[in-house]
């Protein structure tokens, strides 16, 4: 095992994802299509440069490309608790890990917790469906204007319409989300 893992089908999948070419990455980059293509089959890799310059582009954490190197029979079946990849929006207070081996299906789990106190008093919209399940805690939710309490146990649904989130509670609220298509 060393110190990185391949990014190839994650960098294809959010490049896809984005609607973005082979062309206009490589371009960003400066370098040849031919090198992103190899880079997206796991033929070449790329310097810590270039992985900070990808993640900008593409909107991502650069956190998502780090890690370490999973065994050959469990990589792209596994994902060891230790080994999750951090990702998410950084909102103060909320720690979200990717339980997806990678990023090549049509969707994407991720867990999300939600530290006493924290909150995302700026709506967000995304071109997505999402649905979580509450697996501890209390989370208040707002879906367009309306204010839901979700408890441990509890579900809801975000399609395309604005979403924020608060924990004023004393326990951190913890969250499973599927989240189509992938946007981390």
């Amino acid at each position: 095992m060393g110190d990185a893992r391949p990014i190839g089908a994650d960098l294809r999948s959010l490049r896809k994802s984005r609607g973005l070419t082979l062309e206009s990455v490589a371009a960003h980059l400066g370098k040849s299509v031919g090198w992103l293509s190899q880079v997206e089959r796991d033929i070449s890799q790329v310097e810590p440069a270039e992985v900070a310059a990808l993640a900008r582009l593409l909107g991502v954490p650069v956190s998502l490309f780090a890690g370490p190197e999973t065994p050959k029979a469990e990589a792209g079946r596994i994902v060891r608790k230790d080994a999750r990849r951090a990702i998410g929006e950084r909102a103060p207070g909320l720690v979200e890990e990717l339980l997806s081996p990678d990023l090549t299906d049509s969707f994407e789990v991720i867990h999300s917790t939600f530290l006493p106190g924290a909150a995302k008093p700026d709506a967000v919209e995304r071109p997505t469906a999402e649905l979580a399940v509450i697996v501890a805690g209390r989370l208040d939710v707002w879906l367009g204007e309306d204010r839901f309490t979700v408890a441990a146990g509890d579900s809801f649904r975000v399609r395309g319409e604005p979403m924020r989130w608060a924990n004023p509670y004393d326990t951190p609220a913890v969250a499973v989300w599927v989240i189509s298509p992938p946007v981390y």
